[in-house]
């Protein structure tokens, strides 16, 4: 890691390695790609498993194979600059252990330890500093991209500006991200977070639009337990704590939400608060705790399902979604959300609209005027026999003029797909960094591909299940 304490130090030997290092990586990377003869879709070998939901017919399975595993070395912090350049393959949990060395935190920390900063940005992260800064790409500052004819491009908001806008939200259809230089915020040791309850949705908004508005805290998310009782919680950065709490084992920090007035907890800790669950944590029993409690977290489930995805359901399988609402319209969504689902807890994270992003059509932001969105999260819905939850959450967000984040099943014919994604400005980017599809595009990665489903093709009559 290169450390530089003022503008024009020198950079070390160690500096110096690591840069030539990562100049060898890209080569290597890209030299593949110029002598790729194969017609064959093309996907990503990583470290880490996928953070989306594991599903059983998903083809990437059988793709050629590009490995980036090693592309995990963190190139620069500089505490002045209050910036980070590392490989897209560092998690945010080796991300975050280094940062705080230097009193800094990234900006976005996404709930899981083993999301990858290339993964926060092509799937689109957030968390409880949304309100304030959006999504982790808006904190951060230019990429370095690989093509898939094996071309190097540098972006930014200055730089190849589309493209840079244009990899947010892309899940790698776009080309191959392999470095990227984003912003830090300075951080305490601890954060005290309050707990805020409120029987009503409107004292609940009431309360997340005051502190939107005044920006007087660090950390802003909360969780709906039911139709009366909305929970706000609330951080502040602090240098001292009475006690800390600690949620890695027995005891689990979504269960602790309604019980308490405050807590306080180390920095780290906060930051992964969620990484055994947003809103459910297993084993629920005390015992199945004691033998598997430091077992069971984000990353062993989703290796194992990936693992095992022969087992994963064949139909019907569990919700698991993320929706942004426009602030103005979250009665309407939430009255609908009590009526036809009635699950609960629903993670709720305030995001700011930073800008209209390029990757949504102009058409979809036409109707959409909020500063805020809200972000309502469902973990582990059952769908009953002869329902789509999925479709009729899409339906749902069609009505609101919301939208979704594409992590998990998807069900949007392609007509209705670009009129939410901006399909001309993808097209553009599409043809600069991969004209000939070798990673599929959009619809067809998370909408056919991802369901087992082929691409389709002009008269093919193929239709999603």
């Amino acid at each position: 890691m290169r450390t530089e304490s003022a503008p024009g130090v020198r950079w070390s030997e160690e500096s110096t390695r690591l840069d030539a290092r990562h100049a060898a990586k890209v080569e290597r990377i890209a030299r593949q790609l110029r002598q790729r003869t194969s017609t064959r879709p093309a996907s990503f070998k990583k470290k880490t498993p996928p953070h989306q939901v594991p599903k059983r017919y998903d083809q990437r399975r059988g793709d050629e194979k590009i490995d980036l595993s090693d592309l995990d070395q963190i190139l620069e912090i500089d505490p002045v600059a209050m910036t980070c350049t590392a490989e897209p393959a560092v998690t945010f949990d080796e991300l975050v252990r280094a940062t705080l060395r230097h009193g800094l935190v990234p900006i976005i920390v996404p709930e899981h330890k083993t999301i990858s900063l290339g993964g926060a940005v092509a799937g689109c992260s957030i968390e409880s500093m949304s309100f304030r800064h959006g999504g982790f790409h808006d904190t951060c500052l230019e990429y370095e991209l690989i093509t898939a004819k094996g071309d190097v491009l540098r972006c930014s908001p200055h730089q190849n500006p589309l493209v840079f806008q244009m990899i947010h939200g892309s899940f790698g259809t776009l080309g191959i991200l392999s470095k990227l230089r984003f912003k830090l915020v300075r951080a305490a040791p601890y954060v005290h977070v309050t707990y805020e309850t409120h029987a009503t949705l409107e004292a609940f908004q009431q309360a997340i639009w005051r502190h939107f508005s005044t920006r007087d805290v660090d950390y802003l998310d909360g969780q709906i337990f039911s139709p009366s009782k909305h929970v706000l919680c609330v951080g502040r950065f602090t240098e001292h704590a009475p006690y800390v709490s600690r949620y890695d084992w027995l005891k689990a920090y979504c269960e602790s939400i309604p019980r308490r007035a405050e807590d306080y907890l180390g920095t780290y800790d906060y930051l992964f608060r969620y990484d055994r669950g947003v809103t459910h944590v297993s084993p629920k029993s005390l015992l199945g705790r004691a033998l598997f409690g430091k077992l069971v977290h984000s990353d062993s489930m989703l290796r194992a399902a990936d693992r095992f995805h022969r087992f994963l359901p064949t139909k019907n399988p569990s919700v698991i979604v993320d929706v942004f609402v426009p602030f103005s319209s979250t009665a309407s969504f939430m009255d609908w959300y009590h009526r036809e689902m009635h699950f609960y807890p629903v993670w709720c994270v305030p995001f700011r609209r930073t800008r209209d992003y390029e990757w949504l059509s102009p058409q979809w932001w036409s109707g959409v005027h909020d500063p805020l969105f809200l972000d309502f999260a469902v973990y582990g819905l059952k769908q009953p026999e002869g329902r789509n939850l999925y479709k009729e959450f899409e339906d749902e967000l069609l009505r609101v003029n919301g939208t979704k984040t594409l992590i998990s099943y998807n069900y949007y014919d392609e007509e209705t797909f670009w009129r939410l994604w901006n399909k001309e400005t993808y097209q553009t980017v599409k043809q600069l960094t991969d004209p000939d599809n070798i990673f599929r595009d959009l619809y067809t990665k998370m909408c056919r591909a991802a369901l087992g489903l082929e691409a389709r093709t002009p008269g093919s009559g193929s239709m999603p299940h």
